[in-house]
């Protein structure tokens, strides 16, 4: 397990104080999930661009109200 040292100015100092009170959770949890959050976020930017650049491709699909209703 790695241990990392972090410097924070004294408005980021507040923020983390802040959101410790808000979530009641320790420094050091709120950072693990925000790191966590920030890497979903980047994984599903990732997926949505690789979708829309598909769609770019192939152009969107319509379905007509025969076809929806027959998947059901």
């Amino acid at each position: 397990m790695a241990v990392i040292s972090i410097r924070l100015n004294e408005e980021e100092e507040k923020m983390l104080a802040f959101l410790e009170k808000q979530f009641a959770k320790d420094k050091s949890s709120l950072i693990k999930y925000s790191l966590n959050e920030l890497y979903e976020n980047y994984i599903d930017n990732k997926l949505i661009e690789e979708f829309e650049a598909k769609e770019k491709e192939t152009g969107p699909k319509f379905l007509g109200a025969k076809e929806i209703l027959a998947d059901i």
